[in-house]
């Protein structure tokens, strides 16, 4: 193609051949020419030339001119005795495919504009093909999402090799609609299989592209919500899973599955997101928390508010959640460090003591050998237990309602709750608590075999037990019902 000079000249040129492929069919060589420009060392030319392959392969998919079904080789329909018209759309269907590839590739384009311009033509290939299918439907009533096209898509934003955040700021536009949001989170899962399959050390674009992507993903709360749709239709079918929350959750799932089981090579990509999740509360907070533990024990991350959200989570409910084995299992590894300060572990000691009033006895007998592996860990706390003329609740200068442990004056304070408990109706209850009473044996008792225990445990093991063995009474047997034998009321009332 002989191209004037400069980008206007170009974009003549580009518009004649465009309107030549268009207009006759016998005029198709000259996609060659458009096709060519499109690997142009040019940014201006690029530009124009990805412009007329979104104008021109948009318009021969709107009129039905590109094959539809299963794509046969085009040496193979070249060569047959087919019609000229299903010859010319395979050979323009293999046309449209090598252009979607070159835009595929320029979504990793040094400059931000190709890069936009060519994400714009490809999901705009999107719509058409989910309107116009370029595959056959196996039913009546599919959904043909053009799947392999979109991880094309996918697949560009998720570079390996460069930082892709500003395209994926873009691309956060179209996860407002409920099925490219469905079908990026699938894509995301293969992208990371294949990734992941193909370097034996991902990069850390990846993975920091990949994580962009999934944090903009959000789910809608309710299910009538699931209904706009990029690729438009006319009806919906209750077949379709795009069309359904569960199946959005469970793709949902997935995809952060399939990220989070991989060593990451920046574990502290993961710091905004769980910490973020630490505001959420309940199991998710508790999580969280696990993980920002690792990051500060093992990366060096500083986060002040670690203990604060721990002691947050402290409230009569996790006593009865069905998380409650492994929060009092991660509680305990959180706590076992030595150079935690006294008035932290005293605030730990204290509202658990609080709390254990009103929990349930299988509660009591892990709480209790917990508080007590505390005192140990901690000698400086055991002041704790040494004020037996200490306040109690009237006077008790612990605040239950700081949420600063710093601040909650637990140190001034004593575990008198403690001393309550041994006055428990359960006597295995009272028994763990009197412990606080002798002096605090070095080894800590392990609590692991206590997280599961349940009531119902408890109650077998109760009714397992022995009755006490009889014990020998030395009295008169009674001979009537009032006064002695002898007497002048047994005289009269005599047992029979």
């Amino acid at each position: 193609m002989e191209r004037e000079p400069g980008a206007a000249g170009v974009r003549r040129a580009l518009g004649r051949r465009l309107e030549a492929v268009l207009a006759s069919r016998s005029e198709a060589n000259a996609v060659f020419d458009i096709l060519a420009v499109l690997q142009s060392e040019d940014q201006e030319e690029i530009q124009e030339a990805v412009r007329t392959c979104s104008r021109l392969f948009g318009a021969l998919l709107e009129r039905g001119e590109l094959f539809v079904g299963q794509l046969p080789s085009e040496e193979m329909v070249m060569t047959g005795s087919r019609g000229a018209t299903r010859k010319y759309k395979v050979w323009m269907r293999h046309r449209y495919h090598s252009c979607c590839n070159r835009l595929g590739e320029l979504l990793g384009h040094p400059s931000f504009q190709v890069k936009e311009l060519a994400l714009s033509a490809l999901m705009k290939f999107v719509q058409l093909e989910g309107a116009h299918p370029l595959e056959k439907s196996k039913w009546e009533g599919n959904y043909l999402f053009p799947r392999e096209l979109f991880r094309l898509v996918v697949g560009g934003l998720l570079s390996p090799e460069e930082d892709q955040s500003l395209l994926l700021s873009q691309f956060r536009e179209y996860l407002d609609y409920d099925d490219t949001r469905y079908h990026t989170m699938q894509a995301a899962v293969d992208a990371v299989a294949r990734v992941t399959g193909q370097h034996p050390e991902v990069p850390p674009a990846f993975w920091n592209n990949t994580f962009t992507l999934l944090s903009a993903v959000s789910l809608p709360r309710q299910e009538p919500t699931v209904s706009s749709f990029y690729v438009k239709r006319t009806e919906l079918w209750d077949t379709w899973k795009v069309a359904h929350l569960k199946e959005h959750r469970k793709a949902f799932q997935a995809m952060w599955l399939s990220f989070l089981k991989h060593k990451l090579a920046q574990p502290t990509l993961m710091i905004d997101f769980l910490t973020r999740a630490c505001d959420l509360g309940g199991a998710l907070s508790l999580l969280a928390l696990n993980g920002l533990f690792i990051l500060i024990h093992k990366h060096n991350l500083e986060y002040p508010d670690f203990y604060r959200k721990l002691y947050g989570l402290l409230d009569p409910s996790v006593f009865h959640v069905k998380y409650r084995a492994r929060f009092f299992h991660l509680a305990d590894l959180f706590l076992s460090s030595s150079h935690l300060p006294a008035y932290l572990v005293a605030a730990f000691a204290k509202r658990l003591a609080r709390l254990a009033l009103t929990a349930p006895p299988e509660a009591l007998l892990m709480v209790l050998p917990f508080i007590c592996n505390l005192l140990r860990r901690h000698p400086a706390c055991r002041v704790l237990v040494h004020r037996p003329h200490g306040p109690e609740l009237e006077a008790d200068p612990y605040d239950p309602g700081e949420e600063d442990p710093a601040q909650s004056r637990a140190l001034e304070s004593s575990l008198w709750e403690l001393q309550a408990l041994q006055r428990h109706y359960h006597p295995e209850v009272s028994k763990a608590a009197s412990v606080i009473n002798q002096a605090l044996s070095m080894p800590e008792v392990s609590i692991a075999p206590l997280l599961e225990l349940t009531a119902y445990e408890i109650f077998e093991r109760d009714l397992k037990k022995k009755g006490p063995e009889p014990v020998p009474l030395e009295f008169i047997p009674a001979q009537g019902l009032l006064g002695r034998p002898g007497e002048l009321c047994a005289q009269h009332f005599t047992l029979s």
